[in-house]
C-alpha cells in the first residue's frame, strides 16, 4: 500500500472540518498556510516513527587466524669481496724496469709481475761476492798460522819431555802457547768475518731476487697501480703495486646488521641477496661468522657479518653493493594472525549500540560523546589479547605471542582456535 494514501485522507478530512466549522473570511485566507505546515509535520513524524527505533551496532574488519608456514628475514646491506685478496708492494726503492701483466689477467704463483732496475742490486751482490772472497782468503791464513803455532808448541812439549823439562826454557815454552793461543782467537776471528760476508752475500742476492715482483698466489689481478719508468719509494712503508684476487668461483658478501636483529642472527643461516647488475636473479648465500666489533655510523649501530657466496659463472664481481635477506626464523604449521589483530581495542561511549535519530533528530546538534577504551580484567596484566567476532559482539581472547615478520605474529599459546575471526579494526558505520 501506498504510504501517502492515509495521508491523503487525513488532508481531505482536514479540509472538511475547516470548511465546515470555520468562518469564512479572515480563516479562508490562511486554511492553505495551516494546511501546509500540518502536512509537514505529517511527514516529519512519519519519518521520525519509522527510523526512531532502528539500532546500529558497530562494524569491524575481520581477518581468520589461519596457519600456516611463517618466514621471519633481516635486510641487510654490504658489499662483495673477494675470499682472499693480497696486495703485492715492493720493499725495495728503485726504478720499474717492465710491467708483464696488466688488470683482469690471469696469474699463476711465482709469475713476475714487474721488475726493478737491477743495476744498483747486482753491484751489492758483486760486493758481498768480493767481502766473501776476502774473508775466506783471511781464514784460511790465520788456519795455517793457528796449524803452524800449534806444531811448533808440540817439538816444545815434546823436547820438554825428553830432557825432563830442561829444555826449552820457560820463556820460550810461554812465548810458544801464547803464539798459538793468538793464532786461534785470530781464525776465529776470520770465520766470524767470513759468516758475515756471506750474510751480506745473502742479503744483496734476497735483494737482488726481490727486483723480480712476484705472485704469491694464484688469482686475477684486481688493480695495477704502477708503469714502467715510475719510480718506487720503499723507505717508509711497502709499495702496492698490484691488487690480486685469489679465487672469484667463491667470494664473501660482508654485510652490516642493526643491532635490533643481531640477536637474530647467527652461523650457519641461508640467506638470499640480489645485485644492481642482475635484478631479476636471487643468489644464495650462508653466514659464515657474525662479529662482534660494533661500528657507528650516525648514530646507528651495527655489526659484521659474513656470508659465503658461491660463484661459479663469475657473474658477481668484487665490490658490488648487495640487499641480502637473512632466513632467521622458519615455523611451519603456525597459527598466525595479522599484526593489527595485536593492537586493536574497541572503543565504546557507554553502550553498544548507537541509535538512528531520524530527519527530526538530525537537525539539531549531537551533544559530545566521550570515547573510552573497553577494559578488562587483563588490562592489569602484562598477557596479550586479540579480539573475536562472536555473535557480533567483539570477544576478547588471551593469547601468547611468538615471532613475527612484521606482517603477521605467531600464536603460540592461549585460547584462539584456527578459523576464529579476530578483529583488525573497527569499520566506520554509516549515518
Amino acid at each position: 500500500m501506498n504510504d501517502n494514501v492515509p495521508q491523503e485522507q487525513a488532508n481531505t478530512d482536514l479540509e472538511v472540518l475547516l470548511s465546515t466549522h470555520a468562518p469564512s473570511g479572515a480563516w479562508r485566507r490562511w486554511r492553505w498556510v495551516v494546511i501546509a505546515v500540518l502536512i509537514v509535520m505529517v511527514f516529519a513524524a512519519y519519518f521520525l516513527f519509522r527510523d526512531g527505533g532502528e539500532v546500529r551496532g558497530p562494524r569491524y574488519s575481520t581477518a581468520a587466524a589461519v596457519r600456516s608456514t611463517l618466514v621471519v628475514k633481516v635486510t641487510a646491506t654490504g658489499n662483495l669481496e673477494p675470499t682472499n685478496q693480497v696486495n703485492v708492494g715492493s720493499e725495495l726503492s728503485g726504478t720499474v724496469a717492465a710491467v708483464y701483466v696488466d688488470e683482469d689477467d690471469h696469474v699463476t704463483k711465482g709469475q713476475v709481475l714487474a721488475e726493478l732496475d737491477p743495476s744498483k742490486f747486482e753491484d751489492a751482490v758483486a760486493r758481498a761476492r768480493g767481502s766473501v772472497a776476502v774473508a775466506e782468503g783471511s781464514r784460511q791464513q790465520n788456519q795455517a798460522t793457528l796449524d803452524e803455532t800449534q806444531a811448533k808448541l808440540a817439538r816444545y812439549r815434546e823436547v820438554a819431555r825428553l830432557s825432563d823439562h830442561k829444555v826449552p826454557s820457560k820463556t820460550e815454552m810461554e812465548t810458544a802457547e801464547a803464539e798459538a793461543a793468538r793464532a786461534k782467537a785470530n781464525l776465529a776471528s776470520a770465520k766470524a768475518n767470513l759468516m758475515e760476508a756471506r750474510a751480506a752475500l745473502r742479503s744483496g742476492e734476497t735483494d737482488l731476487a726481490k727486483t723480480r715482483i712476484k705472485s704469491p698466489i694464484d688469482g686475477i689481478v684486481l688493480v695495477r697501480s704502477v708503469d714502467p719508468g715510475q719510480a718506487v719509494a720503499a723507505s717508509l712503508q711497502a709499495v702496492t703495486l698490484f691488487s690480486l684476487a685469489e679465487d672469484l668461483s667463491k667470494m664473501e658478501l660482508k654485510v652490516d646488521v642493526d643491532e635490533a636483529d643481531v640477536g637474530q642472527v647467527k652461523a650457519g643461516l641461508p640467506a638470499t641477496f640480489t645485485v644492481d647488475a642482475w635484478p631479476d636473479r636471487v643468489f644464495g648465500a650462508v653466514i659464515t661468522r657474525v662479529g662482534f666489533n660494533a661500528s657507528n655510523s650516525d648514530g646507528v649501530i651495527s655489526y659484521p657479518a659474513v656470508l659465503r657466496v658461491e660463484n661459479t659463472d663469475l657473474s658477481l664481481r668484487p665490490g658490488m653493493t648487495a640487499t641480502a635477506e637473512i632466513t632467521s626464523v622458519t615455523r611451519e604449521n603456525a597459527l598466525l594472525v595479522p599484526n593489527a589483530a595485536l593492537r586493536f581495542t574497541p572503543a565504546t561511549n557507554g553502550k553498544a549500540t548507537q541509535q538512528s535519530r531520524g530527519i527530526v533528530g538530525s537537525l539539531f546538534p549531537r551533544p559530545p560523546r566521550s570515547q573510552q577504551r573497553v577494559k578488562t580484567t587483563e588490562d592489569a596484566k602484562d598477557g596479550k589479547r586479540v579480539w573475536i567476532l562472536k555473535e557480533g559482539k567483539a570477544v576478547p581472547v588471551k593469547v601468547h605471542t611468538g615471532a613475527t615478520n612484521g606482517r603477521v605474529t605467531e600464536i603460540t599459546g592461549g585460547d584462539l582456535r584456527e578459523g576464529d575471526a579476530v578483529i583488525v579494526e573497527a569499520a566506520s558505520v554509516s549515518p
